[in-house]
């Protein structure tokens, strides 16, 4: 699972309080007393997917001022609507300050996650996993594929530094297929590469080639191409993947199918926060 602690979080964390916040939450200083306690709970007014509860601490340590966190649903976890996702208690001003943050975290990444179980759950029965990709929002790449694993999909490479996808430019810029593949197995990691035509996916074939990735077939078209590679190289189906075909797609004998939209198109799912104020202080 992810590490929430990491640079790249915490720096994502702080950057969203600040754009919130900036030099002070006005309407809660206006109105609220400095010393006030209050208790608030994270609740799903849906049923959905938990992702992102584990950054609740990462959002309050950047801010202070709460003395007690209790996380009721972890990532993965499937809620029905009036479920505790968290419970917090600390200084009103600190919790209202950071409502907005945490909802908008909370319900962004709890959407991908409803959206990945979704997809695992109509590919269900076969021997196809599906995948995601790096069609995500800049920035939260590595919090929104967080959320899709936790829906139960299978993350793609996390960016361009750590597998090789050699697609139809890379083919054209090194000068054909096979020239791809030898030039890229001296990079030493995964290769995985996009063939368009009959004539690409032979030569990929023959040229040792072993994960594929064919975008833009119908299910019959793909069950062909499939018929006739018979398990000599792992395929990924790519290309106008949804929640409606993916289901036939996985039926073509596919090891893999991918779809942007698990992350670039996840409806934010309906969570509140409802605080109240701390009378036993």
């Amino acid at each position: 699972m992810i590490d929430f602690s990491h640079p790249d979080i915490v720096d994502c964390v702080e950057r969203a309080l600040e754009e919130d916040i900036g030099p002070g939450d006005v309407t809660s200083h206006a109105c609220v007393p400095e010393e006030r306690m209050a208790r608030g709970q994270f609740v799903a007014r849906e049923q959905q997917i938990v992702a992102g509860t584990e950054l609740l601490p990462v959002i309050y340590n950047a801010r202070g001022g709460v003395e007690a966190l209790q996380i009721e649903k972890s990532s993965g976890a499937c809620v029905a609507e009036g479920q505790v996702l968290a419970m917090v208690r600390g200084r009103a001003r600190t919790l209202l300050g950071c409502e907005r943050v945490a909802l908008n975290f909370l319900q962004h990444l709890g959407g991908i996650a409803t959206l990945a179980r979704r997809y695992a759950d109509a590919v269900a029965g076969t021997a196809c996993r599906v995948l995601d990709t790096r069609k995500t929002t800049p920035g939260l790449r590595r919090l929104e594929k967080m959320a899709a694993a936790a829906g139960g999909v299978m993350n793609h490479r996390m960016g361009l530094y750590d597998a090789i996808l050699i697609k139809n430019n890379h083919i054209s810029a090194a000068g054909g297929v096979r020239q791809a593949l030898e030039n890229a197995r001296a990079a030493g990691l995964p290769i995985e590469i996009e063939v368009r035509t009959r004539a690409e996916l032979e030569e990929a074939i023959a040229a040792g080639a072993t994960h594929l990735l064919l975008d833009n077939l119908t299910p019959e078209e793909a069950a062909r191409q499939i018929r006739w590679i018979a398990g000599r190289a792992k395929v990924e189906l790519s290309g106008g993947i949804t929640l409606e075909n993916v289901r036939a797609y996985a039926e073509t004998g596919a090891d893999y199918v991918s779809s942007g939209a698990i992350t670039h198109s996840a409806r934010a799912v309906d969570i509140s926060f409802r605080l109240e104020l701390d009378h036993a202080v």
